[in-house]
């Protein structure tokens, strides 16, 4: 049952759009899949038709009041997918849990319960590398690492190999790089392909860098404001049909590393230390930033019609 983030901490390059149609294709093949969407924003949510000004339980109550996270879950349109949704009090989470005992490792802490209910839980963290990211990393087992081949992508991508290292070292020492996916993917351009390979001459076979990519097609950009993933919208499209691939890699590669023991094959990032903290401890003042087919004696989550905006 893994649990991986869809981060970077570089803004617009498909986070949200990877974890809701990712989430979509592998609930079409038949596994229970939780989206939780620990952005402020709320895309998530919203993209796949929920109002989150009439979201009244969420993860910001998870996380804040500490409420059960099985009370806040939500099933969507899409058969087999959940949702643990965003509402308008997010923006607000990343202040409030500043001063909050073990803050890195709330979210962990409130999935531990419901980890067994799925098949695969996906967070859609913030493009920041705040509070809320920290908690995306510590609760997961991979992180799945969504790039535009473009020149400002491989920057960043050298800063966020370098938090993994230190979330590694002070928070969550098993955690892998489930790969790395280029995202907005036209072919035409000479740009696209030399990053393509340079990226995937950085990682040299250590890291996985997914053989899909996501092209940029209008049908994927049209799908939210329909609150509907691109395997519902436009089920036949080039869009659809990516990620309908990226889902099978994405079921292997979880299955040969994450079923057989969190192996280290990404050796680009060195892992923490033997003396490094447990899974999920804080590091004190030196911290980082600041038809379903579900098992019977799974809770099914309380049901609400999504809403369209």
């Amino acid at each position: 049952m893994p649990v991986l983030s869809i981060a970077n901490q570089k803004g617009g390059v498909g986070k949200t759009a990877t974890a809701i149609n990712l989430g979509a294709a592998i609930a079409e093949a038949g596994k229970r899949v939780l989206l939780v969407d620990l952005d402020p924003q709320a895309n998530a949510t919203i993209s796949l038709g929920f109002n989150r000004r009439e979201v009244f339980i969420s993860i910001y109550e998870v996380l804040i009041e500490e409420m059960s996270a099985r009370s806040a879950i939500f099933p969507t349109i899409q058969s087999n997918l959940y949702l643990l949704p965003a509402n308008e009090n997010m923006p607000g989470a990343e202040v409030q849990l500043v001063g909050r005992e073990n803050r890195a490792g709330l979210l962990r802490s409130a999935l531990s319960d419901i980890r067994l209910d799925y098949d695969f839980i996906l967070i859609d963290c913030p493009p920041s590398l705040g509070i809320l990211t920290l908690n995306g990393l510590t609760a997961s087992d991979g992180i799945l690492i969504p790039m535009q081949p473009e020149f400002l992508a491989l920057e960043g991508l050298t800063q966020l190999l370098k938090t993994i290292a230190l979330v590694r070292e002070r928070l969550n020492p098993e955690l892998v790089i489930a790969g790395v996916l280029l995202t907005m993917y036209d072919g035409r351009t000479r740009l696209t392909r030399e990053v393509e390979g340079e990226v995937r001459k950085f990682f040299g076979g250590t890291t996985q860098v997914f053989d899909t990519v996501i092209p940029r097609t209008v049908r994927l950009a049209e799908a939210p404001s329909h609150g509907l993933p691109i395997t519902l919208y436009a089920p036949s499209s080039n869009g659809a049909e990516a990620f309908r691939n990226l889902a099978q890699e994405v079921l292997s590669v979880t299955q040969a590393r994450f079923g057989k023991g969190l192996e280290r094959p990404d050796a680009a990032v060195p892992a923490g230390g033997a003396d490094s903290g447990g899974f999920g401890e804080t590091a004190g003042d030196g911290e980082v930033g600041t038809g379903d087919t579900h098992q019977t004696d799974s809770p099914e989550p309380t049901p609400a019609a999504p809403q369209l905006p």
